[in-house]
């Protein structure tokens, strides 16, 4: 005989959080892309992960300072940090972070190093922990623009992939980790005549695709298309 007594449901596993990080308006703009990215997401399920969003200050004195906090307070299994990129015309998924801070400007504290390490005695360059030629081409067929890229510049955004990467490369090797710069916005692109941009959404779809894409390889997986550059 069937026992038909009702039975608990199994409660639902809880997801990995993945951390997306976009930065604070800097170089005097009032907008920033990557934190607008980054909070449209908050706290929606994408791949499986529970999407936290931070947003970081543009200051080299700070920035790995607020990332290390949100790293030990959330302990992602995941992490895509996201910067700008203005005079890009796609989705720029990185694929190494360099041992250098060369700033061409000053960041939102003033400070403007030249010629530094990120992390001295630190390796010259990590590769990022994300299958980024996958999710290049899942943004690519969501239709919208999206390339790997082989240089993050020396900025505050370059400081920061090395900083994860090299946080990544210890006891937390197995952890995902990586970084986007996307292009300007609109409004952005708008006050210097012939700089392309994409709209929010667009970056929205390309990047969802990204990580969809992403869920099911890992970082090892990633398709061996030729995804390089000749210049």
């Amino acid at each position: 005989m069937t026992d038909s007594t009702p039975r608990p449901s199994e409660p639902e596993r809880p997801a990995g959080v993945l951390l997306l990080t976009g930065f604070e308006p800097f170089d005097g703009d009032t907008l920033n892309p990557s934190r607008d990215l980054a909070f449209a997401l908050e706290g929606r399920r994408v791949g499986g992960w529970q999407v936290h969003a931070l947003e970081l200050p543009c200051r080299f004195d700070r920035a790995p300072a607020v990332l290390d906090a949100a790293l030990a307070r959330l302990a992602p299994s995941a992490v895509l940090a996201i910067g700008q990129a203005g005079g890009r015309a796609e989705l720029s998924f990185e694929r190494v972070a360099i041992n250098l801070v060369d700033a061409r400007i000053a960041d939102n504290g003033g400070l403007r190093p030249a010629e530094a390490p990120v992390v001295a005695g630190a390796p010259a360059a990590y590769f990022a922990r994300w299958p980024v030629k996958a999710m290049a081409a899942a943004a690519r067929a969501a239709g919208v623009p999206a390339a790997v890229s082989y240089s993050a510049g020396t900025f505050v955004c370059n400081q920061v992939f090395f900083h994860l990467m090299h946080r990544l490369a210890g006891p937390a090797a197995a952890l995902r980790g990586g970084f986007l710069h996307v292009p300007w916005l609109p409004a952005q692109a708008a006050r210097v005549a012939g700089r392309p941009s994409l709209d929010q959404a667009t970056m929205q779809r390309g990047l969802l695709a990204a990580l969809g894409a992403a869920a099911g390889l890992k970082p090892e997986e990633d398709p061996g298309d030729g995804a390089g550059r000749l210049d």
